[in-house]
């Protein structure tokens, strides 16, 4: 099948038919009060659709909901080789309307629709099937007790979960989620971004078509203030799984704290180090990566390699590499296949990332590249791939996520400073190293203070490895066989065998 073309996503948006309600108990309704809030495209500042605006009566009814269906035990009793089942199912769903599903993430966010289908809806699928897969091959233990007794150590489904996830990646965030959650038995409440709502409104009807049981997923639009906290404080939900910035993350520790204690998983905002050596293998791929790694996605990316750290006396020969790939990837309509870097998500981070750019001018930093808001006759909310040189690590442009374009390159003498540079943040959720020295590359990579730190490469390992991150980055781990134990109870039963 031929890859299709501007027109063709053009003729397919003209077309769409947006689910714009809540889906509570198995049904689309609207929110109890009857208010909407406007869905606006970040690609031309148009009203795509009013979507229901949830708050706490409709997180009340979707709780109440998504617990007699745990207790009903039609999903949370069902054998593992059934739920894998329906998982694959919805898997091959996505699949079947990735291109609707692509489509509405870039009207919502804007971003490229090739990368939404190819990497976006791509990751969600394969999150489904990987974790139906895996679900009937996880194995409970028996204590070593000896004789006079038998000891089992099980894991039960926690019960409502409420998942609160961002708009940088709508359905993919969801996914890392809602995947082990169903698979272990949960019954969820889900709240997607109030800027990005509609793809997870149509999983909802997916899921349903592929024989989720009514009551286990419920999706609730709504803002972070009244919806949000609502899920956060409310005494029947179990555990809250967030991605989103450290601010509103520990929001939802002091929610726990002031209601019933229910888990907390977080995965929060980063500042990652991309440490370029002398001796990287191979700095052009170290060039191209590092371009890749902060202006992908607009650099609205929590693993973001934002800063750019380079040994002295290779730092103006890479920098100009790096440049280069800037120089390519410039903002262009997200409809269009040859595009590579879309739009901020809204106007308001479209000031925020311009507040850093002129904060960096102001602290000194030198703008080499970008700096600017291009394309505003669109009435879009594009800004160039932006580069400073001469960033000192205590610089606001260096210590804060601006969750942009925005590329900060730092120079070292040595590995000691390099590490010295790299640990100096608040967040600790990925770092990247290139070296040719194994030994120094172990070495270092044991120092970063990040969950994840990845030897010559920018972004390795999928789902079979664990994400998560340090200090304010977070708590758990989502990806891989952990991100199963955030989402069950752990039981021991001893029988006593006389």
């Amino acid at each position: 099948m031929a890859a299709k073309t501007l027109e063709d996503w053009q003729k397919l948006r003209d077309n769409l038919n947006y689910r714009n309600q809540a889906f509570i108990d198995g049904k689309y309704v609207d929110a109890v009060s009857g208010k909407t809030f406007e869905d606006t495209s970040p690609i031309d500042g148009r009203v795509l659709v009013k979507v229901a605006e949830c708050d706490k009566e409709d997180v009340d009814i979707a709780v109440k909901a998504a617990r007699r269906a745990f207790e009903a035990g039609k999903w949370s009793e069902a054998a593992p080789a059934y739920r894998k089942s329906v998982l694959l199912k919805l898997a091959a769903l996505v699949r079947e309307n990735s291109d609707e599903l692509a489509l509405l993430e870039t009207l919502d966010m804007g971003k490229p629709v090739t990368q939404a289908k190819n990497v976006d809806m791509h990751g969600v699928a394969n999150n489904f099937q990987w974790y139906g897969e895996a679900i009937d091959k996880i194995y409970d233990e028996i204590a070593p007790t000896g004789p006079a007794g038998l000891g089992m150590i099980t894991r039960e489904p926690l019960g409502v979960i409420g998942a609160v996830v961002p708009w940088n990646f709508p359905l993919m965030m969801a996914a890392w989620k809602l995947a082990p959650m169903l698979a272990t038995g949960n019954s969820v409440v889900l709240k997607p971004a109030e800027q990005s709502p509609l793809t997870a409104i149509r999983l909802a009807e997916l899921a349903m078509q592929a024989g989720i049981p009514e009551g286990v997923l419920n999706v609730l639009p709504g803002f972070g203030e009244t919806a949000g906290q609502a899920l956060g404080m409310h005494m029947d939900v179990d555990a809250i799984s967030f991605t989103g910035s450290t601010e509103v993350g520990k929001y939802f520790l002091q929610y726990s704290g002031k209601s019933n204690m229910k888990a907390i998983w977080l995965e929060c905002g980063g500042k990652s180090p991309n440490i370029i050596m002398k001796d990287a293998p191979d700095l052009n791929a170290a060039a191209q990566a590092a371009g890749m790694a902060i202006f992908f996605n607009s650099g609205q990316v929590c693993l973001a390699s934002s800063r750019l750290l380079v040994e002295e006396g290779i730092k103006d020969e890479f920098l100009e590499k790096v440049k280069a790939v800037g120089q390519f990837m410039q903002p262009g309509d997200p409809l269009d296949p040859k595009t590579m870097m879309g739009t901020m998500v809204d106007k308001s981070q479209t000031k925020r990332v311009m507040g850093y750019i002129e904060a960096g001018q102001k602290e000194g930093a030198k703008l080499v590249l970008g700096g600017k808001q291009v394309r505003q006759n669109t009435g879009g909310e594009y800004i160039e791939p932006t580069i400073f040189d001469n960033v000192k690590n205590d610089m606001k442009i260096a210590q804060e996520e601006i969750f942009g374009p925005v590329l900060s390159t730092l120079t070292f003498k040595d590995t000691e400073e390099a590490l010295k540079i790299a640990n100096d943040s608040i967040y600790g959720l990925y770092a990247n190293l290139w070296t040719n020295d194994l030994t120094k590359a172990h070495k270092m990579a044991r120092k970063i203070r990040a969950g994840s730190v990845n030897i010559n490469n920018t972004g390795g390992g999928g789902l079979v490895m664990p994400f998560g991150g340090y200090k304010q980055s977070g708590i758990g781990r989502d990806g891989s066989l952990h991100a199963l134990d955030k989402f069950t109870q752990m039981k021991a039963t001893y029988i006593a065998l006389g």
